[in-house]
């Protein structure tokens, strides 16, 4: 969803069903759904009623039904994550995630975090993709192998200097298998630690624990890598003191040697007239303390979760791929038919994507050229490994992992801060309804609810736009007044 600058730009039957949406009777009501959505570009539509009742007298407390609301329907946010769906469900994804991370790092007493966590060892580690041949780059001396200075919004970045001999099985096959080459240096990391520490495995988990908050972003090559808040802690956890011997710099020793270790890597087996490939983390790894209070050089605790609550919310489109899967929905990507799937017949064909597992044809998208190709692998794998879902995350490029993730004891939880956020607003009904006063365990709920679509009429979209862009407008001026009062 994208703000027009204004009405006039708008195409006449957009504009026309604008105007038909400002003049309705229930229009008031409708911008009021859409704000409490936070300016949803995809809200989803219910239908129903719900009845609150006393359970000793019967009395009914307050009744509801979306009967009288604009076209009958009570309007919801999508809840998407991802920036490129919904801007403004990804700016409350994207909020829970920093004060999530920020939470692990600096403690937060609402969130059960000790402050003392800060005195922790705790570094940011960035681990990145090997390489699959040489891209179009823009190096810190000289030029790109290309022999040009490519601009830093250059299409080409990132981009094969020679396609026919990059490795796009590689690339993908590598992303596909991302999460399990994370977990195997996670295990490593504990080993590491532990000899570092002259301790065995269970020595280890008694008196010292490793917790972690990551989270994934393509580079422009549409390979995958990980940026994660590592941190040492007592063995209950962030509320318990690190042992003795803990420090940053064995902390960083550790995930240096743990990165580069020949058991941190994942095999996998030839298939078809695809060899054997043995994937391990790239040479570009980068280890930096986190401290609280930073000086110019150092990292401090809000920028590590600024970066990573930004990273939170996109995905595999910032290369210049569709947001939506392209496999073929009937056959699951496999491009064999469920019910005659037997090798060697022609009746084993998908007849909906004629065996190429595809929903979408590729040549049509309108996606960068290297993009299109890292897709294209992804299809032409899937026969040679039909245990990994590689066409039913081509739009992926492979990679089918959560993009943010953390162990059990780094921090709070993104239901957690969602449960307070459901509770608050729960709060504020009861307030609202004159049932602030009433016990909650004397009332009897009743509600009956159904789906009824989801989205906007593109005069909605573009009205849902310019709310969006006013509260997200409010919310930079109140954090910009809200900093300049603690810098007083």
């Amino acid at each position: 969803m994208t703000t027009p600058a204004s009405f006039a730009d708008l195409d006449p039957t957009t504009l026309g069903d604008l105007l038909r949406v400002a003049g309705s009777p229930g229009f008031d009501r409708w911008q009021d759904q859409i704000r409490r959505t936070g300016g949803c570009a995809d809200p989803i539509h219910l239908t129903g009623w719900t009845l609150h009742k006393d359970k000793t007298t019967g009395q009914t407390l307050h009744h509801y039904t979306t009967e009288n609301e604009p076209g009958g329907l009570l309007r919801i946010a999508c809840g998407n994550r991802r920036a490129s769906r919904c801007p403004s469900c990804a700016w409350t994804y994207a909020g829970d995630t920093y004060h999530l991370i920020r939470a692990g790092l600096a403690g937060d007493d609402a969130k059960e975090i000790p402050a003392t966590v800060r005195d922790h060892p705790r570094v940011f580690a960035t681990l990145t993709a090997p390489s699959f041949g040489p891209v179009h780059n823009r190096p810190d001396r000289g030029v790109c192998r290309c022999g040009m200075r490519h601009a830093p919004d250059s299409p080409a970045l990132g981009t094969a200097l020679d396609p026919k001999t990059y490795d796009y099985a590689g690339a993908v096959l590598f992303n596909n298998h991302a999460g399990e080459l994370w977990v195997r240096f996670a295990n490593r990391l504990r080993r590491e630690i532990a000899a570092r520490a002259g301790l065995t495995q269970r020595e280890l988990a008694e008196d010292c624990r490793v917790s972690y908050g990551k989270v994934a972003e393509f580079q422009k090559r549409g390979a995958i890598h990980f940026h994660a808040v590592i941190r040492l802690d007592g063995p209950d956890g962030p509320e318990s003191a690190p042992p003795f011997w803990a420090s940053t710099e064995l902390l960083t020793d550790a995930i240096r040697a743990a990165a580069a270790h020949t058991y941190t890597s994942v095999s996998v087996p030839a298939s078809g007239d695809q060899p054997t490939r043995t994937f391990r983390w790239g040479k570009q790894l980068d280890v930096r303390p986190v401290k609280a209070f930073g000086d110019g050089s150092d990292l401090t605790e809000q920028a590590v979760a600024s970066y990573v609550a930004k990273y939170a919310t996109k995905a595999a489109e910032t290369t210049g791929t569709p947001d939506t899967a392209v496999y073929c929905r009937s056959c699951r990507g496999m491009g064999r038919s469920r019910l005659y799937d037997r090798a060697g017949s022609a009746l084993s064909r998908c007849v909906t994507c004629r065996g190429t597992g595809l929903g979408e044809d590729l040549a049509g998208l309108d996606v960068p050229d290297h993009a299109r190709r890292l897709m294209a692998a992804c299809v032409q794998l899937q026969p040679h490994y039909p245990d990994r879902p590689l066409a039913r995350w081509a739009h992926m490029l492979g990679f089918r992992g959560h993009f943010s993730s953390k162990s059990r004891r780094y921090s709070t939880t993104l239901g957690a801060l969602r449960q307070a956020r459901a509770d608050f607003r729960a709060a504020q009904e009861r307030d609202a309804l004159g049932l602030d006063d009433v016990e909650p365990d004397t009332v009897l709920v009743l509600a009956d609810w159904q789906y009824a679509g989801h989205g906007h009429t593109p005069g909605e979209s573009a009205l849902a736009a310019t709310i969006a862009r006013d509260l997200q407008l409010n919310r930079q001026t109140a954090r910009e007044e809200l900093s300049a009062l603690e810098g007083a």
